[in-house]
């Protein structure tokens, strides 16, 4: 039997996954990565993006973040993440009238400020979009 890797997704609200798993897929802010047993130490920051749990090369379980950190240990992983949901429960109707929403939002937006956020806003949730697609 393969060694597993303990894995821990936590949200500033619960936690929300503790199990073990085959491999573990994070993205990272430089690019998506791996973690399995026995991986290198390493802290890194998240993009917004699709965490996905693997059991004997199946995804498992798969959860959206909107940013965060891991940190790896050679028998564990951990993700604290600024906000987590589960793919299985968005729903692409819902996204496509908030990014509409968001777009409308960034065409009335006035200011650098009002602007950045509102662009930042309809970029999550174009992330969130193609989790579900």
């Amino acid at each position: 039997m393969a060694e597993k890797i303990n894995f821990e997704l936590v949200s500033p609200e619960q936690l929300l996954v503790s199990a073990d798993f085959d491999m573990v897929v994070v993205p990272g802010s430089d690019g998506d990565f791996g973690v399995l047993a026995g991986h290198q130490p390493l802290i890194s920051s998240l993009r917004p993006g699709v965490v996905e749990m693997h059991e004997e090369g199946a995804d498992i379980e798969r959860y959206f973040v909107a940013g965060g950190f891991a940190e790896v240990h050679p028998d564990s992983c951990t993700v604290l993440a600024e906000e987590a949901v589960p793919v299985a429960e968005m729903d692409r109707a819902d996204l496509d009238q908030r990014i509409q929403n968001a777009e409308e939002d960034l065409e009335d937006a006035e200011g650098d400020d009002a602007t950045h956020k509102a662009n930042q806003k309809l970029a999550l949730l174009r992330e969130m979009l193609k989790a579900v697609s």
